[in-house]
């Protein structure tokens, strides 16, 4: 097996037996952390646009602040990093 390929296998998300819990875990905070950068990414739009009033930008910053926390405790629970989140979605490339 080349080093690609070695490389390749273990940026997937492995679910067997024996580490479900942990292949589950890495899985949903994955898919929060896609949805977590997607939400961001509208709310700058939203701010850039002027579509938003102080109170508004301000409330948003805080609830995405909060949410990059909980989610750095959770990798910190299940022993996982931002480059275990970033899986291989082969030709497509890297999720994140």
């Amino acid at each position: 097996m080349s080093s690609n390929e070695l490389a390749q296998r273990n940026s997937r998300i492995n679910l067997d037996e024996n580490n479900a819990e942990q292949g589950l875990a890495e899985l949903v905070l994955t898919v929060i952390e896609l949805l977590r950068q997607l939400v961001e990414r509208q709310a700058l739009r939203r701010v850039d646009g002027g579509s938003l009033t102080e109170e508004e930008i301000e409330k948003l910053g805080l609830a995405l602040m909060n949410l990059e926390e909980k989610m750095d405790e959770l990798k910190d629970v299940f022993g996982l990093d931002d480059d275990d989140l970033n899986i291989d979605l082969g030709p497509l490339g890297n999720l994140l």
